[in-house]
């Protein structure tokens, strides 16, 4: 028994919970094949009606429940979420399985929508478990497990249907039990005493940090010192490391017998936490470097998401699947691996992205709108396919360098923040393209235009970026000669009490 009660309060015990619960939600066979169930003779829906009528309701849905689940999550201190997110899944999975009419669907997808907004508490989850020094690992853990979900769920399902092994119906009910396990293990995580807004800890005791702030920039160029658009990051760095040490000291994991006895949680009023979101929000933006950073976060994915979203009907009006035994899962779990060996490899690369970053975006934006022009106009499925792995692998290796780039300068909450402030602009703008482009209310086109104003779209963030990586690489060239030839400055010691910085 006291081994199983070591176990139970080791940060592994909910680590493992979540991982499970994150593999089986995410194991969705028939996801690949949606375009070919819906139109097919199960539910004998037309594509206009899948394109134009079903589709956009998942990205209304998602824009409008995105902020409330947001601070719900929080409130509610994430496993409520959690399990509300496997139950609403639960019921999307059913109403594709037993319902039919477009209005039907239409539900299935604001249901899907709920789903995908409560996403935000599986990865919230763990930090409020788990101790400061081990988030890197459970993020990692949880991260690649979901990955291999998918994987394994394409996999599964390209095997299904190319051996006709199970009907679309019987998949359902496969994927159906699959989400039962899911929500069973859900329901066994442990409830987290704490949440990063609503319900923080505070300790009884101040524990020191050692009387002088540490510079982060003592090995960089002089011209970091003297860069004005960058004095707010220095700040919000600065405040992380100081947290971060004191957190280290303070904030006991689960793998202690509990928390001390002069910790204590302070519940904070919705008022308050909204006054000190919108504060955040307003020093985090600031910075001008955050902020390009964001805007291409929230550009990119709103394409992202749109090519992903409808590239079953460019492939099905490539290659009709009567005539064609169709690849979608194998080719999306070639995608996901490939994907995410890119964003793997970018961790080994030493790169200034500081620099070099923004040309980066625009660069390889650009190759994402050639592979989505190739996409578009060619007849080869194949070179289809080939198009969109290429797109996805380059957007993976930018959201990650994105992410990582935003993710070192911010402390946990406020990067909480940022994320979810840049998914819901990419949402809001791709509700003004799907509103327009896609919606049978708007302009309603067919799936050729569409893609062709995507990669138009990228086409557009590629120059953007381009000419704005040009520009920051002269600035900083210039700034470095004019270094160069100033006279040297002549240092004075530092104090006998303390350091200078």
């Amino acid at each position: 028994m006291e081994s199983v009660r070591r176990w139970r309060t080791d940060w592994r015990y909910p680590t493992t919970l979540l991982c499970i619960y994150g593999f089986f939600s995410t194991v969705k066979p028939l996801e690949p094949f949606l375009i070919l169930y819906l139109t097919g003779p199960d539910k004998n829906l037309t594509t206009e009606q899948v394109n134009n009528q079903i589709f956009p309701v998942w990205t209304y849905s998602y824009l409008s429940v995105l902020v409330p689940v947001f601070l719900l999550t929080d409130w509610l201190r994430y496993k409520p979420v959690v399990v509300f997110q496997c139950v609403t899944l639960f019921i999307t999975t059913a109403m594709l399985l037993w319902l039919k009419s477009v209005p039907a669907m239409q539900a299935m997808q604001f249901c899907y929508g709920v789903v995908t907004a409560s996403e935000v508490a599986y990865f919230s989850y763990i930090y409020s478990v788990v101790d400061l020094k081990r988030y890197r690992k459970a993020t990692s853990y949880s991260r690649s497990v979901q990955l291999l979900g998918y994987t394994v769920g394409s996999v599964l399902g390209q095997l299904l249907v190319s051996f006709e092994l199970l009907s679309f119906n019987n998949i359902l009910m496969l994927t159906l039990v699959l989400t039962a396990v899911a929500l069973l293990v859900s329901c066994l995580l442990p409830m987290p005493r704490q949440s990063m807004f609503f319900h923080r800890r505070r300790t009884g005791q101040k524990i020191a940090t050692g009387g002088t702030k540490r510079h982060v920039y003592g090995t960089g160029d002089a011209t970091e010192h003297t860069n004005r658009a960058k004095v707010s990051l220095e700040k919000m760095r600065d405040e992380k490391v100081e947290k971060e040490e004191t957190e280290d000291e303070a904030t006991p994991g689960l793998d202690e017998k509990g928390p001390k006895a002069e910790d204590l949680e302070e519940s904070v009023g919705c008022s308050q936490v909204l006054l000190q979101l919108w504060r955040d929000f307003l020093q985090c933006y600031s910075s001008r470097q955050l902020l390009y950073w964001s805007v291409w976060w929230a550009m990119a994915t709103c394409g992202y998401n749109q090519t992903t979203n409808y590239v079953q009907v460019l492939w099905e009006h490539v290659q009709p699947s009567q005539n064609f035994s169709i690849y979608n899962g194998g080719v999306e779990a070639v995608s996901n691996l490939l994907g995410a060996a890119t964003a793997y490899g970018i961790g080994f690369t030493d790169v200034r992205w500081d620099q070099w970053g923004e040309l980066a975006l625009g660069g390889f934006s650009g190759l994402g709108a050639a592979a989505l022009f190739l996409m578009t106009f060619t007849g080869n499925i194949w070179v289809c396919y080939s198009g969109y792995v290429i797109f996805k692998c380059l957007y993976m290796l930018l959201i990650t360098i994105a992410m990582y780039q935003i993710a070192a300068d911010l402390s946990m909450e406020r990067y909480a923040l940022v994320f979810g402030a840049n998914n819901f602009g990419a949402l809001a703008l791709q509700t003004i393209i799907t509103s327009v482009v896609v919606d049978s209310g708007g302009l309603g086109l067919g799936i050729i235009p569409q893609f062709t104003i995507y990669a138009s779209y990228f086409s557009l963030i590629a120059v953007v970026f381009s000419l704005r990586g040009l520009f920051t690489i002269w600035r900083v060239q210039r700034s470095n000669k004019s270094h160069e030839s100033a006279p040297p400055v002549k240092q004075e010691p530092p104090d006998s009490e303390e350091h200078r910085f």
